[in-house]
């Protein structure tokens, strides 16, 4: 059989770390045996200064990966705020401390009006240059841009300009013009017009867009007038061959573990007035209580922890890889699932539910009660959703799930969970890839 062949644009690849490189990394997994040919096409120099040996497992034997040099204003960033070579740079260079000086100002309006769509502007001509000799010499059928950061759609858009007859399929596994953050950039009315147009330029030509949630794809909709297709992000059935059953395994301590980044936005002030009242109602909840962190935790969330007295019951732990993460998600007895409290946040669906789904344990998420968030919970029976602020609730649900606790009677019976898996997300690319 002839497969047909894709291009897949991407900034993250492996060994970089994170979110942003496991949906494209899962997903080609699964294409050969769905008649497609992945080829992809990433940074040789990416700046993420975390990496995750590990997702190399996960890389389809004989893939042919192309690379090519970027350069990128965020070392130049470090040094002239005397950062660390291995610290993260924020999204749009913008932090999320309270107080910004006149000069961090200064790089925030740099970085939002000449640095359009994103710091990675700057590859956008060399990789059109170099991407047009590979899609003639491959015989490339389609091509896939990947988003954040969406110079890639812009790549993708210049090629389709090239190759008309060619497939594209704009991916946006986060808004452009409507992130949360876009109103911090101090856009001149010019580089606001500038980003739109772009976008709108990537909504209309690009042959299918896609999305991760209903609420995402509702709001490009608002902008391009057309249909977006939404493939959620998901879990890989391969991470989790060695699940055992949830009964068999039996917990020491009423442990609520947060696994991944957290910061500001997500930090649950609210929920940590409610386990503080909890233990003053319970000393018997205060004693099992354990509170546990996996990955980089905001400093504001200790600060908090100290506020209403929990420091004692809290664990830190730092950044694991993605397969030790997928086995502490297993041991969990609660997985707290810790959405942004921003607004359009009811379209967040982070690749770390589904994973929270994989792994059987019961979820408490703090987030929109109408989210599709928390639709995909109701609809699996794996946990409880509650408002950011909705204290009463969540004092509900934390006793509800200690008393499951005490009986040993704290698992979950998953429902519909194949929708998710990663096999599932490539069949419905297969069919957007194969239809032309």
């Amino acid at each position: 059989m002839t497969l047909k062949k894709a291009l897949i644009i991407t900034y993250y690849w492996p060994p970089t770390a994170g979110a942003g490189v496991q949906r494209w990394l899962k997903f080609t997994k699964y294409f050969r045996g769905l008649g497609i040919e992945p080829i992809i096409y990433t940074p040789q120099n990416p700046d993420f200064p975390i990496m995750d040996e590990s997702l190399l497992q996960d890389v389809l034997p004989h893939l042919n990966v192309l690379k090519s040099k970027i350069n990128e204003p965020y070392n130049l960033y470090r040094k002239i705020l005397r950062l660390k070579k291995t610290e993260v740079v924020n999204q749009g260079f913008i932090s999320k401390s309270n107080k910004q000086s006149f000069f961090k100002k200064v790089l925030i309006w740099v970085r939002g009006n000449f640095f359009i769509p994103d710091a990675r502007v700057g590859w956008i001509k060399p990789s059109v240059r170099y991407l047009s000799k590979i899609i003639a010499h491959h015989q490339i059928d389609t091509i896939i841009s990947t988003g954040p950061p969406h110079s890639m759609h812009v790549i993708a858009l210049k090629l389709k300009q090239q190759f008309a007859t060619i497939n594209w399929i704009a991916d946006f596994r986060d808004p452009w013009t409507q992130i949360d953050f876009y109103k911090d950039l101090k856009l001149t009315k010019w580089a606001d017009k500038k980003h739109k147009y772009l976008e709108l330029e990537v909504l209309k030509t690009a042959n299918h867009i896609v999305t991760v949630s209903p609420n995402c794809a509702l709001e490009l909709t608002h902008i391009c007038n057309r249909k977006i297709e939404v493939i959620t992000n998901g879990f890989d059935e391969s991470d989790f061959n060695n699940t055992n059953d949830e009964q068999d395994v039996i917990f020491s301590s009423f442990e609520l573990h947060h696994i991944g980044a957290l910061n500001k936005d997500r930090n649950p002030n609210a929920l940590w007035k409610a386990i503080y009242e909890c233990c003053e109602d319970d000393v018997n909840f205060e004693n099992d209580l354990k509170l546990s962190f996996t990955g980089k935790t905001d400093a504001c969330i200790f600060d908090d922890l100290l506020k209403y007295n929990l420091v004692s019951k809290v664990y830190f732990k730092d950044y694991v890889n993605h397969h030790e993460a997928i086995k502490l998600m297993q041991k969990s007895t609660i997985l707290l699932l810790l959405l942004n409290n921003t607004p359009k946040n009811k379209g967040i669906l982070t690749g770390k539910l589904f994973e929270y789904l994989a792994a059987k344990r019961p979820i408490l998420a703090i987030g929109s009660v109408d989210g599709d968030a928390a639709k995909i919970i109701n609809d699996t029976q794996v946990g409880i959703t509650v408002d950011f602020n909705d204290i009463e609730n969540m004092k509900i649900a934390l006793k509800a799930y200690y008393q499951k606790f005490k009986l040993k009677q704290l698992f979950v019976n998953s429902q519909s969970l194949e929708v998710y898996s990663r096999k599932q997300g490539a069949y419905l690319f297969s069919k957007l890839i194969l239809s032309t």
